[in-house]
């Protein structure tokens, strides 16, 4: 990670967007900043965090984005800067907190978030747009074009925070987040002087209520749309805001985001910026009304680029339609005329796809026999599936799973979660998941489920989470099914490590974002205490995992808890922790198709660290990949993988 609280003005440093947006929030002066990991913005936190002390910033990964937002809220109501992180399905547990901020305003501190959305969905469940949000919930918006921009749109977001007394949102996406490029370094505030002070404390000899609290709502909703149209005039007139191109183009283009590099790119390699304007905003809500405007004038066709949804093209057309007849004459297109698509990312090429047909140009993208010859090059490339780690435990879990359910005979069934163990949807984990939401919905679902024995319902419902969803989301759920009686078993996959998105410290784990110690939350006691009859194993251990997954399935009422404790192998790897076995396979035991088991271990099983041998059609261990877990000798039907232990 790169030193992001280097302390030189003008120096050009080579920075990952997550990276540069940590460093905006240092130049900022921010005192609190706070978050839940979600990849594509999990890098932001933990740089934060790893200069927090020489900076004096407290900074804390929370149980869930709803209680970052609310830690951010606290310091600002103290007077002080302060800064949420976030992916856009953050967004959504936010913004039961954010909603009534709005109303109330924040402290004299501004306040900002950085929401990183996931066009294409690579690391997330779903690719929502998270500025739906922002409009939904009345908040200012701005969005980065690249690492630079990120960092000096942080800064700025903090001016108009406190100039309009509201949260602010800033926009990234994962080719922003996850970019590398040159970052011009800005000043470093100097020492903090501000104390944090509450000033809305209670005087008994004239009592009134705090500006803090909400409602009634129809005199706070009034100043909040007063408080956006000041933002708006802000925007007008933002360095955010750029065009390029002709006075009078042909083509009006409106981009925003990540999307401007493609459309800049675009326009380059036709050649067609005679006849092509580029105007990039980079506040995309409210509208700068005035500025756009000002553009439409200038053309007959508008053509908007931006990823997912049509965002900027619907407000921009409902400000056409607020000023016809004198916009009658423009013809749109986008996303609504089919030229690009409101969902999965944009590309340079889709860009110049769309410019070619709306300007009847031709365009030759290279050579065909270049193509030809990548095409077939791209066929010797080996498959890379989607697959779990060597050794990780989530695959033994899911192991006991299928054979626990199929032993049960009653046609049981897994409520899968967020999380590594999400592939429990797909071959990793053996298409056990029939359900996968949002964090925590896992357990939501199976209380559901298991309270439909009156509907003559009989089927054993599991359900699954790991440690840190279950101090994210799953706990209310868990008390939701206690409560109510509902007949489910919740598997808490606990191995010791936000696992997928970095291997952030949790209230399990014993550690805060600096890396200081921590008081260790007890998974089973909380469990214990809200009235869950639980059980503990490593599901390493296959018999015993499987024979107490048979037991709590025939329980009838209540809701039961088995923790599946064992720590993810990367973390072992991390904390240097040797590996157990020596794995081999014999092969005078392993039979191939005469063993009848169909290469279960290869075929099914799935380990990356064990391969079937196509000159012998035998199994046998990649010693590259294997970790040395010792699983796959109690799943070979044959005896034919031995461990032996490491001495």
């Amino acid at each position: 990670m790169s030193d992001i609280a280097m302390d030189k003005p003008g120096a050009s440093v080579l920075l990952m967007g997550n990276e540069a947006v940590a460093r905006g929030v240092l130049e900022a002066g921010v005192s609190v900043a706070a978050g839940y990991p979600g990849s594509p913005s999990s890098e932001v936190l933990p740089a934060i965090a790893s200069v927090a002390k020489k900076m004096n910033i407290h900074a804390e990964w929370s149980t869930n984005e709803k209680v970052a937002t609310e830690v951010a809220g606290g310091a600002s109501f103290a007077g002080l800067r302060s800064f949420a992180v976030m992916k856009q399905n953050g967004a959504n547990v936010a913004a039961d907190f954010i909603v009534n901020l709005n109303m109330t305003g924040i402290g004299e501190g501004g306040m900002v978030i950085f929401i990183s959305d996931d066009p294409g969905g690579m690391t997330s469940n779903n690719e929502e747009d998270s500025r739906t949000a922002a409009k939904w919930l009345d908040n200012p918006l701005m969005e980065a074009s690249s690492a630079h921009e990120a960092k000096e749109m942080i800064k700025w977001a903090y001016e108009v925070s406190e100039a309009v007394n509201l949260m602010v949102y800033v926009r990234g996406v994962t080719r922003i987040s996850y970019t590398k490029s040159n970052v011009t370094l800005g000043e470093l505030p100097k020492a903090k002087e501000k104390k944090a002070y509450f000033p809305e404390v209670w005087d008994m000899y004239s009592p009134k209520k705090s500006k803090f609290t909400s409602g009634p709502f129809p005199i706070f909703h009034k100043p909040l749309h007063e408080k956006l149209d000041k933002a708006r005039e802000i925007f007008e007139t933002s360095e955010f805001n750029k065009y390029w191109g002709p006075e009078k183009p042909e083509l009006l283009l409106i981009t925003c985001g990540a999307c401007t590099s493609y459309c800049v790119e675009a326009v380059q390699q036709l050649a067609a910026d005679k006849k092509v304007g580029i105007l990039k905003l980079g506040t995309t809500w409210p509208l700068p009304e005035k500025l756009v405007a000002k553009h439409l004038k200038t053309t007959k066709q508008v053509f908007f680029v931006e990823e997912m949804d049509p965002f900027v093209e619907r407000s921009v057309m409902e400000l056409a339609a607020a000023n016809l007849p004198e916009t009658c004459e423009l013809t749109f297109f986008g996303a609504r005329s089919g030229h690009l698509t409101p969902f999965n990312e944009m590309s340079t090429n889709l860009v110049i796809d769309a410019l070619t047909d709306i300007l009847n140009l031709e365009y030759q993208e290279r050579d065909p026999e270049y193509s030809k010859t990548a095409q077939e090059l791209v066929q010797v490339v080996p498959a890379r599936p989607i697959n779990m780690c060597p050794g990780c435990p989530h695959r033994a879990t899911f192991w006991a799973v299928k054979t626990a359910l199929k032993l049960d005979g009653r046609n049981g069934f897994l409520c899968g979660d967020i999380g590594c163990y999400s592939m429990g949807f797909a071959g990793p984990g053996f298409f056990q998941s029939r359900t996968m939401h949002a964090m925590g919905s896992g357990a939501g679902v199976a209380s559901g489920l298991g309270n439909l024995v009156q509907f003559g319902f009989d089927q054993p419902v599991l359900a699954m989470c790991g440690d840190s969803t279950f101090f994210h989301a799953v706990m209310p759920a868990l008390v939701n099914g206690v409560y109510n009686k509902s007949n489910f078993t919740l598997l808490v996959v606990d191995n010791s490590a936000t696992a997928m998105t970095g291997f952030q410290p949790h209230p399990g784990t014993g550690k805060l974002a600096n890396g200081d110690t921590a008081p260790t939350v007890d998974i089973e006691a909380v469990c214990k205490a809200a009235g869950a009859t639980v059980e503990v194993c490593d599901p390493f251990d296959l018999r015993n995992a499987t024979q107490i997954l048979l037991r709590m399935m025939k329980t009838e009422i209540g809701t039961n808890v088995v923790i599946m404790k064992h720590m993810c192998q990367l973390v072992m790897t991390r904390e240097k922790i040797p590996n157990q076995y020596k794995m081999r396979v014999d092969p005078d035991k392993c039979l191939s198709d005469e063993c009848g088991c169909n290469n279960l271990c290869t075929r099914l099983f799935g380990c990356p660290g064990l391969m079937l041998d196509k000159e012998t059609n035998k199994a046998r261990i990649d010693e590259a990949l294997c970790v040395g877990c010792g699983l796959c000798t109690d799943v070979c039907p044959a005896g034919a993988i031995i461990r032996e232990e490491v001495k």
